[in-house]
């Protein structure tokens, strides 16, 4: 007993002295990222015991934290829908965020009852009344068609629907400062979606975005070059390696050419070879390089095609290549 006494003798001297901080409120701990007693930052949630522990000395340093999920529980998906009170989560794909309402098409009240013809009626005009009022303006009017847009051009290119997230916020950026009045919403969606692209890392050429948008390629680089400048976007010159993977995907070549090719690219980078140049292009010539030495050949022709260029461009490239970097390619 005395040396429990004692040791909260001790411990209320070290509050005294400052040594020991009291909580403020509960799940102040819990906000914090490292241990107070070791300074460690493996900190591990046991949330059967609602406690904070550190995993490198032991202490239990919150036994009070907030449980932030459901106050129920569920088995299977079913039952987890209809526990649910809460509706989806916000969406920046659609103009209003995903937080507006609709009013349902069902034939029967709660009760299960059927709808009286009068009652149909009328709910077919409110339904009507609330479509039309959905958009307060012609700008978000706009917004629906051009975000409607996007969906479409991301998804018949299989971009991620991270990168579509980023494309939809440029846009909006866009319309909010009133880029796109006197241009077509068009060009302005592309030119927001090659951004993202390459902020991400996944590119895609202007000419696949021009197809999918059905907008020529001048027009989507045009808007791309006045929303960049903008909205101070600046954007690094596109890497030929960042290409490689998925030419090498649409043509069926192993890992081994896609490794092949990329080594390639880093000694034309450590030469010069790249700047100036497609990048395209020249992903194109190092995979034709890398298939034959591979012994996986493709044609010039499907090559330059897998890479939306011509094969005069795929050969002067690749000869380009070999002059430069000593290497001696069999073609038959």
């Amino acid at each position: 007993m005395s040396t429990e006494a004692e040791e909260k003798e001790k411990v209320e001297e070290e509050k005294v002295e400052g040594k020991i901080k009291e909580r403020e409120h509960i799940g102040e701990y819990e906000e914090s990222a490292e241990c107070p007693e070791c300074g460690s930052s493996r900190l591990s949630h046991d949330y059967e015991k609602a406690e904070l522990v550190c995993e490198n000395c032991g202490l239990v340093i919150d036994s009070e934290f907030i449980d932030t999920g459901p106050d129920w529980r569920a088995f299977d998906s079913e039952e987890r829908e209809k526990k649910m009170r809460v509706g989806a989560p916000m969406d920046v794909m659609t103009h209003d965020k995903g937080l507006s309402t609709n009013i349902g098409t069902g034939t029967r009240d709660s009760k299960g009852n059927s709808i009286s013809s009068d009652k149909k009626t009328k709910f077919y005009r409110l339904r009507k009344w609330h479509r039309q009022s959905k958009f307060s303006d012609s700008k978000e009017r706009d917004l629906a068609l051009a975000l409607g847009e996007l969906n479409r051009i991301a998804s018949q290119l299989n971009i991620p629907k991270s990168v579509s997230e980023d494309a939809s916020m440029i846009y909006r950026k866009i319309a909010e400062k009133g880029l796109v009045k006197g241009r077509s919403i068009e060009a302005m969606v592309g030119s927001a979606l090659y951004i993202a692209c390459r902020q991400n890392e996944i590119p895609r050429t202007l000419d696949e975005i021009s197809e999918s948008a059905r907008v020529s390629r001048k027009e989507i680089g045009r808007a791309y070059r006045y929303v960049a400048s903008e909205l101070g976007i600046m954007l690094k010159p596109a890497e030929p390696e960042e290409y490689v993977p998925r030419f090498t995907s649409e043509l069926g070549l192993s890992n081994k050419v896609q490794f092949k090719a990329e080594k390639l690219l880093k000694k034309a980078s450590e030469k010069e070879l790249t700047s100036g140049r497609d990048p395209t292009s020249i992903a194109a010539a190092a995979i034709y390089i890398a298939s034959v030495q591979c012994g996986e050949k493709r044609s010039q022709k499907k090559v330059a095609d897998a890479a939306s260029t011509t094969e005069v461009t795929v050969r002067n490239r690749y000869q380009e290549l070999c002059d430069k970097l000593g290497i001696e390619l069999e073609v038959n």
